[in-house]
């Protein structure tokens, strides 16, 4: 099978379940709403080590948001389900409270769990916090700041989700996988409840799950990595390759992992210096979804 003269290889993306949750962040333009949520959804790459997987799904219009003022949608996911709380009061009190005229909303989908979030951090105002609602089924904490009046949501929910959606692919040369890279987070942005983690969308160290290290559960995935490739037997980066691309997409449903997945591959076979498709892998030992490339074009 080949897009544009790019062979896609019969492989799948093994991805996995997590708790995720779904926000809405406005201020007072797109530009400092996204500036917001860039903040809020900092250090979150993978639970490897980072404490969540964060990252933007979605920017939103002024006729979208419960303010209507512009706003971005973020997803925050966790791999235990009691980690979601502590990482929603620390991300939304430390990076939207504090972010003038920013304020947040949930918009998690059928949420399993409820946390009382929006209480908790209206405590910041000390006694001049007001609770106003329902208004539109939410009910909100109006808190008084120097930059005017934060709206938080009381409630924001939990859901399972779908992560580590992934596409891998071989490039010529450093230009040709970044710019196909970029394109493709762009893409996905359009793509309803998906996001991409990691910096700028893009991840360069791509790692299995093992170590010679006994301090590791991760590492290096050696057999993708153009510098290794005479030092490595079975390599999977093919002649004339010197530079190799992850993007790990998640998501709210399989569904939408697919479909970002899709379309991410679709944008970056447009580029010219790819060489190869595939995704990352682990037999399926890793995670309980197997999203299978050649099946997204079927």
């Amino acid at each position: 099978m080949e897009i544009n003269g790019v062979p896609i290889e019969d492989t799948f993306a093994e991805a996995f379940g997590m708790h995720m949750n779904r926000t809405i962040i406005t201020a007072y333009s797109e530009e400092w709403a996204r500036i917001t949520a860039t903040e809020a959804t900092g250090f979150g790459t993978s639970v490897i080590m980072a404490p969540a997987e964060a990252g933007i799904e979605y920017i939103m219009s002024p006729d979208e948001t419960p303010d209507g003022r512009p706003g971005v949608r973020v997803v925050f996911a966790v791999g235990s389900k009691k980690k979601l709380e502590p990482q929603l009061l620390a991300r939304l009190g430390q990076c939207v409270l504090t972010s003038p005229t920013a304020s947040a909303f949930d918009d998690t989908p059928k949420p399993k769990d409820l946390y009382e979030i929006g209480k908790k951090i209206a405590m910041f105002g000390d006694g001049f916090q007001t609770k106003k609602g329902p208004i539109d089924g939410r009910v909100l904490w109006l808190i008084p700041r120097m930059s005017g009046t934060c709206v938080m949501q009381n409630l924001f929910g939990r859901v399972k989700g779908v992560a580590g959606g992934n596409i891998i692919y071989c490039c010529e040369d450093v230009e040709s996988g970044m710019n196909s890279g970029m394109a493709a987070v762009k893409a996905i942005e359009q793509v309803e409840g998906a996001y991409t983690p990691f910096p700028g969308g893009l991840v360069g160290s791509g790692s299995k799950p093992s170590s010679k290290y006994k301090v590791l559960f991760a590492s290096t995935n050696e057999k993708f990595c153009p510098t290794l490739r005479a030092l490595v037997p079975n390599t999977f980066i093919p002649k004339g390759s010197e530079f190799v691309q992850e993007i790990v997409i998640n998501g709210l449903t399989e569904s939408a992992v697919a479909n970002a997945m899709k379309v991410a591959i679709e944008e970056v076979c447009k580029h010219p210096g790819i060489t190869k498709m595939t995704a990352g892998n682990y037999g399926g030992k890793l995670g309980e979804y197997q999203i299978k490339l050649h099946d997204l074009f079927s």
